[in-house]
Protein backbone atom coordinates (compact mmCIF):
# COMPACT_ATOMS: atom_id res chain seq x y z
CA UNK A 1 0.00 0.00 0.00
CA UNK A 2 1.34 3.68 -1.27
CA UNK A 3 2.58 5.62 1.70
CA UNK A 4 -0.88 7.62 2.31
CA UNK A 5 -3.31 7.59 4.60
CA UNK A 6 -5.79 5.17 4.76
CA UNK A 7 -8.78 7.95 4.32
CA UNK A 8 -6.69 9.25 1.24
CA UNK A 9 -5.86 5.74 -0.21
CA UNK A 10 -9.52 4.73 -0.01
CA UNK A 11 -11.25 7.91 -1.17
CA UNK A 12 -9.08 7.50 -4.21
CA UNK A 13 -9.96 4.21 -5.00
CA UNK A 14 -13.56 5.05 -4.68
CA UNK A 15 -13.07 7.78 -7.39
CA UNK A 16 -11.03 5.31 -9.75
CA UNK A 17 -14.00 2.91 -9.27
CA UNK A 18 -16.96 5.49 -10.67
CA UNK A 19 -16.63 5.48 -14.87
CA UNK A 20 -16.78 9.16 -16.22
CA UNK A 21 -19.99 9.09 -17.53
CA UNK A 22 -21.11 8.29 -13.76
CA UNK A 23 -18.78 11.35 -12.97
CA UNK A 24 -20.99 13.47 -15.30
CA UNK A 25 -23.65 12.97 -13.15
CA UNK A 26 -22.58 14.83 -10.28
CA UNK A 27 -22.02 18.23 -12.20
CA UNK A 28 -23.64 21.16 -11.07
CA UNK A 29 -25.08 19.36 -8.34
CA UNK A 30 -26.32 20.25 -5.20
CA UNK A 31 -26.39 17.22 -2.60
CA UNK A 32 -28.57 16.75 0.58
CA UNK A 33 -27.13 13.92 2.68
CA UNK A 34 -29.30 13.09 6.06
CA UNK A 35 -27.51 11.00 8.82
CA UNK A 36 -24.55 12.24 7.61
CA UNK A 37 -22.15 12.29 11.16
CA UNK A 38 -22.45 8.34 11.50
CA UNK A 39 -19.81 5.59 9.83
CA UNK A 40 -21.08 6.41 6.50
CA UNK A 41 -21.53 9.68 6.43
CA UNK A 42 -17.78 10.12 7.78
CA UNK A 43 -16.57 8.30 4.07
CA UNK A 44 -19.08 10.19 2.03
CA UNK A 45 -18.90 13.54 2.96
CA UNK A 46 -15.41 13.06 3.08
CA UNK A 47 -15.05 11.96 -0.57
CA UNK A 48 -17.53 14.50 -1.87
CA UNK A 49 -15.48 17.30 -0.08
CA UNK A 50 -12.18 16.34 -1.03
CA UNK A 51 -13.36 15.13 -4.78
CA UNK A 52 -15.68 18.39 -5.29
CA UNK A 53 -13.95 20.04 -7.61
CA UNK A 54 -13.16 17.00 -10.30
CA UNK A 55 -16.76 15.85 -9.71
CA UNK A 56 -18.10 19.26 -10.21
CA UNK A 57 -19.85 19.27 -6.96
CA UNK A 58 -21.79 22.98 -6.22
CA UNK A 59 -22.83 22.36 -2.88
CA UNK A 60 -23.15 19.43 -0.40
CA UNK A 61 -25.84 19.93 2.39
CA UNK A 62 -25.27 16.97 5.62
CA UNK A 63 -28.40 16.99 8.26
CA UNK A 64 -28.14 15.30 11.32
CA UNK A 65 -29.55 15.32 14.81
CA UNK A 66 -26.36 13.99 17.05
CA UNK A 67 -28.33 11.94 18.70
CA UNK A 68 -25.61 9.65 18.73
CA UNK A 69 -23.05 12.30 19.26
CA UNK A 70 -20.96 14.67 17.68
CA UNK A 71 -17.51 13.96 16.34
CA UNK A 72 -14.30 16.16 16.03
CA UNK A 73 -14.17 15.64 12.02
CA UNK A 74 -18.17 17.42 11.87
CA UNK A 75 -16.54 20.62 12.71
CA UNK A 76 -13.52 20.19 11.17
CA UNK A 77 -15.18 19.45 7.58
CA UNK A 78 -17.43 22.75 8.44
CA UNK A 79 -14.60 24.86 8.81
CA UNK A 80 -12.85 23.67 5.94
CA UNK A 81 -14.70 23.05 3.24
CA UNK A 82 -15.68 25.12 0.64
CA UNK A 83 -19.12 22.99 -0.38
CA UNK A 84 -19.83 21.24 2.43
CA UNK A 85 -22.33 22.67 5.39
CA UNK A 86 -23.18 20.28 7.71
CA UNK A 87 -26.22 21.42 10.25
CA UNK A 88 -28.36 20.27 13.37
CA UNK A 89 -31.41 19.30 11.90
CA UNK A 90 -34.24 16.66 12.82
CA UNK A 91 -35.39 15.29 9.82
CA UNK A 92 -38.44 13.89 11.33
CA UNK A 93 -39.92 17.54 11.79
CA UNK A 94 -37.07 20.09 10.89
CA UNK A 95 -38.10 22.65 8.10
CA UNK A 96 -36.04 21.94 5.00
CA UNK A 97 -36.55 25.10 3.33
CA UNK A 98 -34.66 26.91 6.56
CA UNK A 99 -31.29 24.66 5.98
CA UNK A 100 -31.89 25.24 1.87
CA UNK A 101 -31.24 28.74 2.11
CA UNK A 102 -30.88 30.36 -1.69
CA UNK A 103 -33.35 30.51 -3.82
CA UNK A 104 -30.90 29.39 -6.67
CA UNK A 105 -30.34 25.92 -4.82
CA UNK A 106 -32.16 23.41 -6.88
CA UNK A 107 -31.26 20.09 -4.87
CA UNK A 108 -30.11 17.22 -7.51
CA UNK A 109 -29.34 14.19 -4.88
CA UNK A 110 -31.03 13.16 -2.05
CA UNK A 111 -29.29 10.35 0.43
CA UNK A 112 -31.09 9.36 3.15
CA UNK A 113 -29.53 7.39 6.04
CA UNK A 114 -30.99 9.24 8.94
CA UNK A 115 -31.86 5.81 11.25
CA UNK A 116 -29.91 4.22 13.96
CA UNK A 117 -28.73 1.26 12.50
CA UNK A 118 -26.68 -0.52 15.77
CA UNK A 119 -29.63 -2.97 17.39
CA UNK A 120 -28.55 -1.87 21.17
CA UNK A 121 -28.84 1.43 20.13
CA UNK A 122 -32.50 1.37 17.75
CA UNK A 123 -33.80 -0.90 20.90
CA UNK A 124 -33.18 2.05 23.29
CA UNK A 125 -34.84 4.82 20.53
CA UNK A 126 -37.58 2.61 18.79
CA UNK A 127 -39.82 5.47 17.99
CA UNK A 128 -36.60 7.60 16.96
CA UNK A 129 -36.23 5.17 14.41
CA UNK A 130 -39.27 4.10 13.06
CA UNK A 131 -39.97 8.19 12.63
CA UNK A 132 -36.38 9.30 10.81
CA UNK A 133 -37.07 5.88 8.55
CA UNK A 134 -41.03 6.22 7.86
CA UNK A 135 -41.95 10.31 8.35
CA UNK A 136 -38.57 11.38 7.57
CA UNK A 137 -38.04 9.62 4.41
CA UNK A 138 -41.74 10.84 3.70
CA UNK A 139 -41.10 14.67 4.27
CA UNK A 140 -37.59 13.87 2.05
CA UNK A 141 -39.91 12.07 -0.58
CA UNK A 142 -42.19 15.16 -0.59
CA UNK A 143 -40.00 17.65 -1.00
CA UNK A 144 -38.16 15.90 -3.74
CA UNK A 145 -41.27 16.03 -5.74
CA UNK A 146 -40.96 19.63 -6.61
CA UNK A 147 -37.12 19.58 -6.87
CA UNK A 148 -34.44 18.97 -9.75
CA UNK A 149 -33.93 15.51 -8.70
CA UNK A 150 -31.47 13.11 -10.33
CA UNK A 151 -31.04 10.50 -8.18
CA UNK A 152 -32.95 10.00 -4.47
CA UNK A 153 -30.88 6.95 -2.26
CA UNK A 154 -33.02 5.24 0.44
CA UNK A 155 -30.59 3.11 2.72
CA UNK A 156 -32.74 0.31 3.74
CA UNK A 157 -31.06 -2.66 5.58
CA UNK A 158 -30.41 -6.51 4.75
CA UNK A 159 -32.47 -6.83 8.37
CA UNK A 160 -35.24 -6.91 5.94
CA UNK A 161 -34.66 -10.11 5.27
CA UNK A 162 -35.05 -11.79 8.71
CA UNK A 163 -33.98 -15.26 9.08
CA UNK A 164 -33.88 -16.70 5.55
CA UNK A 165 -34.48 -20.37 4.97
CA UNK A 166 -30.99 -21.92 3.56
CA UNK A 167 -32.30 -21.88 0.40
CA UNK A 168 -32.14 -18.26 -0.21
CA UNK A 169 -28.79 -17.92 1.27
CA UNK A 170 -26.99 -16.33 -0.65
CA UNK A 171 -30.32 -14.03 -0.41
CA UNK A 172 -31.20 -11.91 -3.68
CA UNK A 173 -33.33 -9.22 -3.46
CA UNK A 174 -36.29 -10.98 -4.50
CA UNK A 175 -36.74 -13.12 -1.34
CA UNK A 176 -39.46 -11.73 0.47
CA UNK A 177 -37.89 -11.87 4.34
CA UNK A 178 -39.18 -14.02 6.87
CA UNK A 179 -39.32 -11.40 9.65
CA UNK A 180 -41.40 -10.34 12.82
CA UNK A 181 -43.25 -7.53 12.86
CA UNK A 182 -43.25 -7.83 16.94
CA UNK A 183 -40.00 -7.85 19.12
CA UNK A 184 -37.16 -6.15 19.53
CA UNK A 185 -35.40 -5.41 16.25
CA UNK A 186 -38.81 -4.74 14.63
CA UNK A 187 -38.79 -1.35 15.01
CA UNK A 188 -35.62 -1.39 13.01
CA UNK A 189 -36.73 -4.05 10.31
CA UNK A 190 -40.21 -3.14 9.81
CA UNK A 191 -39.89 0.78 9.49
CA UNK A 192 -37.05 -0.29 6.50
CA UNK A 193 -39.48 -2.54 5.02
CA UNK A 194 -42.55 0.08 5.29
CA UNK A 195 -39.64 2.99 4.27
CA UNK A 196 -39.05 0.50 0.51
CA UNK A 197 -42.56 0.55 0.36
CA UNK A 198 -42.80 4.48 0.43
CA UNK A 199 -40.14 4.79 -2.10
CA UNK A 200 -41.13 2.21 -4.54
CA UNK A 201 -45.03 4.43 -4.40
CA UNK A 202 -43.22 7.74 -4.80
CA UNK A 203 -41.16 6.13 -7.83
CA UNK A 204 -44.17 5.04 -9.76
CA UNK A 205 -47.01 8.10 -8.70
CA UNK A 206 -44.45 11.12 -9.42
CA UNK A 207 -41.47 9.47 -11.82
CA UNK A 208 -38.88 10.04 -8.77
CA UNK A 209 -35.58 8.08 -9.55
CA UNK A 210 -35.37 6.80 -6.55
CA UNK A 211 -32.86 3.98 -5.70
CA UNK A 212 -33.22 1.52 -2.59
CA UNK A 213 -30.01 0.15 -0.89
CA UNK A 214 -29.95 -3.23 1.67
CA UNK A 215 -26.70 -2.65 3.35
CA UNK A 216 -24.63 -6.22 4.29
CA UNK A 217 -22.31 -5.71 7.46
CA UNK A 218 -20.23 -2.60 6.63
CA UNK A 219 -17.29 -2.04 8.39
CA UNK A 220 -13.85 0.07 8.24
CA UNK A 221 -12.15 3.26 9.46
CA UNK A 222 -14.73 5.91 11.00
CA UNK A 223 -16.22 3.18 13.35
CA UNK A 224 -17.44 4.44 16.33
CA UNK A 225 -15.58 2.13 19.08
CA UNK A 226 -18.83 2.54 21.20
CA UNK A 227 -21.43 1.53 18.31
CA UNK A 228 -21.97 -1.90 19.92
CA UNK A 229 -21.49 -4.01 16.55
CA UNK A 230 -19.00 -6.55 16.36
CA UNK A 231 -16.67 -5.07 14.49
CA UNK A 232 -16.57 -2.49 16.70
CA UNK A 233 -16.46 -4.89 19.74
CA UNK A 234 -13.67 -6.33 18.03
CA UNK A 235 -11.22 -3.28 17.26
CA UNK A 236 -11.94 -1.77 20.64
CA UNK A 237 -10.68 -4.97 22.26
CA UNK A 238 -7.55 -5.33 20.42
CA UNK A 239 -6.77 -1.20 20.07
CA UNK A 240 -7.30 -1.64 24.28
CA UNK A 241 -5.63 -5.04 24.60
CA UNK A 242 -8.41 -6.59 26.21
CA UNK A 243 -9.62 -10.14 25.26
CA UNK A 244 -12.39 -10.10 22.50
CA UNK A 245 -15.70 -11.10 23.42
CA UNK A 246 -18.05 -12.53 21.52
CA UNK A 247 -21.87 -13.05 22.84
CA UNK A 248 -23.02 -16.05 21.47
CA UNK A 249 -21.63 -19.60 20.60
CA UNK A 250 -19.88 -18.00 17.71
CA UNK A 251 -21.27 -19.94 15.25
CA UNK A 252 -23.87 -17.19 13.36
CA UNK A 253 -22.13 -16.26 10.25
CA UNK A 254 -22.17 -13.05 8.39
CA UNK A 255 -20.39 -11.70 5.26
CA UNK A 256 -18.16 -8.23 5.64
CA UNK A 257 -17.96 -5.51 3.04
CA UNK A 258 -15.05 -2.85 3.49
CA UNK A 259 -16.23 0.62 3.60
CA UNK A 260 -14.94 1.73 0.03
CA UNK A 261 -16.55 -0.88 -1.06
CA UNK A 262 -19.82 -0.08 -0.26
CA UNK A 263 -19.55 3.82 -0.77
CA UNK A 264 -18.88 2.65 -4.28
CA UNK A 265 -21.87 0.19 -4.47
CA UNK A 266 -24.06 3.43 -2.91
CA UNK A 267 -22.32 6.28 -5.56
CA UNK A 268 -23.46 3.86 -8.48
CA UNK A 269 -26.95 3.44 -6.83
CA UNK A 270 -27.47 7.19 -6.56
CA UNK A 271 -26.15 7.66 -9.84
CA UNK A 272 -28.55 4.97 -11.47
CA UNK A 273 -31.87 7.08 -11.66
CA UNK A 274 -34.69 4.97 -11.28
CA UNK A 275 -36.50 2.51 -9.19
CA UNK A 276 -34.54 -0.62 -8.03
CA UNK A 277 -33.39 -2.49 -4.88
CA UNK A 278 -29.81 -3.82 -4.55
CA UNK A 279 -28.10 -5.22 -2.24
CA UNK A 280 -25.06 -3.85 -1.35
CA UNK A 281 -21.94 -6.06 -0.08
CA UNK A 282 -19.78 -8.71 -0.29
CA UNK A 283 -20.94 -12.60 -1.45
CA UNK A 284 -17.23 -14.21 0.09
CA UNK A 285 -16.13 -15.06 3.11
CA UNK A 286 -19.60 -16.03 5.23
CA UNK A 287 -17.52 -16.29 8.13
CA UNK A 288 -18.44 -17.41 11.88
CA UNK A 289 -18.38 -14.49 14.62
CA UNK A 290 -15.33 -17.00 15.87
CA UNK A 291 -13.61 -17.21 12.94
CA UNK A 292 -14.39 -13.50 12.37
CA UNK A 293 -12.70 -12.97 16.12
CA UNK A 294 -9.87 -14.67 15.29
CA UNK A 295 -8.96 -12.57 12.45
CA UNK A 296 -9.29 -9.92 14.06
CA UNK A 297 -6.81 -11.48 16.94
CA UNK A 298 -4.88 -12.32 13.98
CA UNK A 299 -4.31 -8.87 12.74
CA UNK A 300 -4.07 -7.48 16.11
CA UNK A 301 -1.44 -9.70 16.76
CA UNK A 302 0.78 -8.47 13.32
CA UNK A 303 0.13 -4.74 13.78
CA UNK A 304 -0.01 -4.09 17.65
CA UNK A 305 1.77 -7.26 18.73
CA UNK A 306 -1.31 -8.29 20.45
CA UNK A 307 -1.81 -11.38 22.77
CA UNK A 308 -5.25 -11.74 23.60
CA UNK A 309 -7.38 -14.88 23.07
CA UNK A 310 -11.35 -15.22 22.94
CA UNK A 311 -13.80 -15.20 25.34
CA UNK A 312 -17.46 -16.34 25.06
CA UNK A 313 -19.66 -14.22 27.39
CA UNK A 314 -23.44 -14.41 27.32
CA UNK A 315 -24.40 -10.46 26.60
CA UNK A 316 -25.60 -8.16 29.66
CA UNK A 317 -28.62 -7.02 27.40
CA UNK A 318 -31.15 -10.32 27.59
CA UNK A 319 -32.48 -9.47 23.75
CA UNK A 320 -29.12 -9.56 22.34
CA UNK A 321 -29.72 -12.47 20.59
CA UNK A 322 -33.63 -12.28 20.00
CA UNK A 323 -34.20 -12.93 16.09
CA UNK A 324 -30.65 -12.13 15.51
CA UNK A 325 -30.29 -13.92 12.18
CA UNK A 326 -28.02 -17.27 11.89
CA UNK A 327 -26.74 -16.46 8.85
CA UNK A 328 -26.29 -13.38 6.39
CA UNK A 329 -24.98 -13.33 2.74
CA UNK A 330 -26.29 -11.46 -0.53
CA UNK A 331 -26.88 -12.44 -3.48
CA UNK A 332 -25.07 -9.03 -5.46
CA UNK A 333 -25.60 -10.27 -8.87
CA UNK A 334 -28.06 -7.68 -9.48
CA UNK A 335 -26.05 -5.04 -8.18
CA UNK A 336 -23.14 -6.62 -10.53
CA UNK A 337 -24.65 -6.43 -13.51
CA UNK A 338 -26.71 -3.47 -13.56
CA UNK A 339 -24.22 -1.18 -11.53
CA UNK A 340 -20.67 -2.60 -12.37
CA UNK A 341 -20.97 -3.31 -8.53
CA UNK A 342 -17.37 -5.47 -7.74
CA UNK A 343 -15.89 -5.55 -4.40
CA UNK A 344 -12.58 -5.83 -4.15
CA UNK A 345 -11.15 -5.43 -0.99
CA UNK A 346 -10.79 -8.82 0.86
CA UNK A 347 -11.50 -8.96 4.51
CA UNK A 348 -8.54 -9.47 6.31
CA UNK A 349 -7.07 -6.42 3.94
CA UNK A 350 -10.10 -4.37 5.58
CA UNK A 351 -9.44 -5.48 8.88
CA UNK A 352 -6.18 -4.37 8.18
CA UNK A 353 -7.03 -1.10 6.99
CA UNK A 354 -9.37 -0.47 9.70
CA UNK A 355 -6.71 -0.80 12.54
CA UNK A 356 -4.30 0.80 10.63
CA UNK A 357 -6.75 4.15 10.39
CA UNK A 358 -6.80 3.95 14.70
CA UNK A 359 -2.81 3.32 14.61
CA UNK A 360 -2.73 6.46 13.01
CA UNK A 361 -3.91 8.33 15.24
CA UNK A 362 -2.13 7.01 18.19
CA UNK A 363 -4.55 4.10 19.07
CA UNK A 364 -3.17 0.89 20.74
CA UNK A 365 0.19 1.65 21.36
Amino acid sequence: MPKQNIIHHDLKYVLSSLTDSEIRKFNGATIVVTGCAGFIGYYLLNFLDRYAEELGIRKVIGLDNFQLGKHDWVNQINESSKVVEIHDFDVIQGNLDAVIANDDDSVNFIVHMASIASPPFYRRYPLETVDANVWGLRRLLEYGKDADLRGFLFFSSSEIYGEPDSQFIPTPESYWGNVSSLGPRACYDESKRFGETLCEIFANQFKLPITVVRPFNNFGPGTNLDDKRVTADFTEAILSRKNVVVHSDGTPTRTFCYIADALVGYLKALLYGKFECFNIGTDHPEISMKGLAELYIEVGKDMFGYNGQIDFIPSSDPHYLTHNPSRRCPDISKAKNLLSFLPKISLQEGIYRELQFFKERGFGQ
